[in-house]
């Protein structure tokens, strides 16, 4: 892509690139509830575990990272809703309510207990530091839809745990490199610094660029193409075109105060509205992450959940509506996802002040995914009796990749860059698209 001479590489990964095949969604939402929310509170409900509770797991004693005990059923309630009847935790009323309009995908494993490495899969394809994160590669795929923003763009309040590796462009040119915005600030100054150039006019600015243009286009005939430069003139261009569009885009004051109140005015709620402002202007893909450090990971009492919980159904719920009444849910493929879930079983005292908590599950957790051609109503895939392990049409984070830019018109095994001798995807060697939750 960046071949072609100095005068069009300004665009690459700028314009609107086509897909393999004509898709079901031109734009990604994924929602990240990072900590590992508990799928056994929220939306795989368990009756045995009920049943049992306070009894030790039948069978051998499982593997888990830190010490567990008995078998501990859901403080919450679960109901059936929405005509598909699927069953929600009390602590999702506003989701519960518009559940038929999402799959939920019960049957979600991974392959490591530590956030770290469950992050990296989840949000790069690779435990491991250093390959592309997926909103690089849908950007590398497919391009913005707007050239005045970034493609990718990734809200958080501060950092969560891996932090900028979590959207970092990898071994792809950097100019499919996440943009990070501190939802935590509140004016479009401070979501996203030095916006202006306090010294020089547009005017001046474009003069300015158009010498740096001519100076970069006698350089390059000398000596040839030069990528790197290539991108840090795209990223320059990109910041430019930013002026008259970003302050605009991140100023929420320009919503209603009912708006702002239905979304929550908090980290989260804030990043939700965002993303809608932002997909409503063609940014490809935001990811929202529910806050810094990992503020699922209930160890200690898993009735945290409930006030967690609260802030993020009425700004899932908002942003559903939100989408629903400009036309864009059908074109916006919607993820709430979590790096892994928790243990059925109570998690031993230990160090910690409060015996009610859950360890870490990589075994078994939920995935919701909406709009973008996603069938609704959709319960996928099935956990054990007691919600520890997926057992039935289990999907790795592959498999969801694969699924996501499938609805992008993108196929998962064609989606390649070479880098060190080989071709490298973000499924690695794995990933079957789901069909089960396709409409």
């Amino acid at each position: 892509m960046l071949g072609c001479g100095f005068g069009s590489v300004g665009l690459a990964g700028a314009i609107e690139q086509k897909p393999h095949f004509p898709p079901k969604a031109k734009q990604v939402i994924f929602l990240f509830l990072n900590g590992g929310m508990s799928q056994v509170d929220t939306f795989d409900p368990k009756t045995e575990l009920t049943r049992q509770n306070g009894k030790p797991l039948p069978g051998p004693k499982l593997p888990t990272d830190s010490a567990t005990g008995n078998l501990m059923a859901s403080p919450f309630r679960f109901s059936k809703c929405g005509r598909s009847g699927i069953e929600v935790s009390e602590v999702f009323p506003k989701v519960g309510a518009m559940i038929d309009d999402f799959a939920v995908v019960r049957s979600c494993y991974a392959d490591n207990g530590n956030h770290g490495p469950s992050l990296m899969l989840m949000n790069t394809g690779h435990q491991l530091s250093g390959r592309p994160s997926m909103g690089s590669w849908i950007t590398y795929g497919l391009g913005t839809l707007n050239r005045n923003l970034p493609g990718f763009i990734a809200l958080c309040p501060g950092y969560p745990v891996m932090g900028p590796r979590l959207w970092t462009s990898g071994f792809l040119p950097n100019a499919y490199q996440g943009t990070y915005v501190p939802n935590s600030e509140r004016t479009p100054e401070k979501l996203v610094q030095n916006i202006r150039n306090a010294s020089l006019t547009i005017d001046e600015q474009q003069r300015q660029l158009a010498l740096l243009d001519r100076l970069n286009h006698l350089y390059l005939g000398r000596s040839g193409n030069q990528p790197k430069l290539a991108e840090g003139v795209q990223a320059m261009e990109v910041a430019f075109r930013m002026q008259m569009e970003a302050p605009e885009a991140f100023d929420l004051d320009k919503e209603s105060p009912v708006t702002r109140e239905r979304y929550g005015d908090d980290d989260f709620g804030r990043g939700c509205l965002l993303a809608r402002r932002l997909v409503e202007r063609g940014v490809r893909m935001v990811q929202v992450y529910f806050g810094d450090s990992q503020p699922w990971d209930s160890h200690e009492d898993i009735n945290s959940h409930r006030g967690l919980s609260r802030i993020a159904d009425a700004a899932i719920a908002s942003l559903v509506e939100d989408l629903k009444a400009r036309g864009l849910f059908d074109s916006t493929l919607l993820i709430v996802g979590t790096e892994f879930g928790r243990t059925p079983m109570i998690q031993s005292a230990g160090q910690l002040r409060i015996n009610q908590g859950r360890d870490h599950n990589v075994h078994a957790f939920t995935t919701l995914l909406a709009g973008g051609g996603i069938k609704g109503g959709v319960a996928y895939g099935a956990t054990d009796d007691f919600g520890y392990r997926a057992v039935d049409k289990r999907v790795h984070p592959h498999d969801l990749q694969a699924t996501i830019l499938n609805q992008l018109g993108l196929d998962h095994t064609r989606l390649t860059y070479r880098y060190s001798g080989r071709d490298f995807r973000l499924t690695d060697v794995g990933g079957q698209v789901i069909g089960g939750i396709l409409a």
